[in-house]
């Protein structure tokens, strides 16, 4: 095979249709647009709304108000009540994003983890998160654990 021999697939190429070109092109006079009415006319036809005279849906109902910000940072939210259930016996010092899909408290996801201070909290951890509510920060601080912030994902 060389370079001279390649051809596309036969159909792939089409020629485009020349409208209004004579009558002997079958597409001259009224282009295939017909005769006259509101086809036929330049802009014709309905919307992509028009329901046949009917006051359209997106008339009928209210507006949307208010705005989506883009920028939302959606968090995974874990209590400190189940750190202390999960791991106080387990004798684990650090606990990770990782360790918590690991342990089933939360599914594996792309979504930053929020440590919230919902519960109490005896045994001490160094708690790696990527956000922490002021109460949970507290009390993990108060029974001698750490908290580490991770960058936002």
């Amino acid at each position: 095979m060389k370079l001279h021999d390649l051809k596309p697939a036969p159909g792939s190429k089409k020629s485009r249709k020349r409208i209004g070109r004579g009558m002997a092109s079958g597409t001259g006079k009224t282009s295939g647009r017909g005769t006259k009415g509101q086809k036929a006319r330049s802009g014709g036809g309905k919307g992509p709304f028009f329901e046949g005279g009917q006051l359209p849906l997106v008339r009928r109902l209210p507006f949307r108000r208010g705005f989506t910000n883009i920028h939302r940072i959606e968090y995974k939210p874990v209590n400190v009540s189940r750190l202390q259930e999960r791991f106080a016996e387990s004798g684990l010092q650090e606990i990770t994003p990782q360790l918590l899909v690991e342990m089933g408290i939360i599914k594996l996801s792309d979504k930053a983890v929020a440590i919230l201070g919902n519960g109490e909290i005896t045994t001490s951890f160094v708690v790696k998160a990527h956000h922490f509510s002021k109460t949970a920060k507290e009390k993990i601080e108060a029974v001698g654990g750490t908290v580490e912030v991770l960058p936002l994902l």
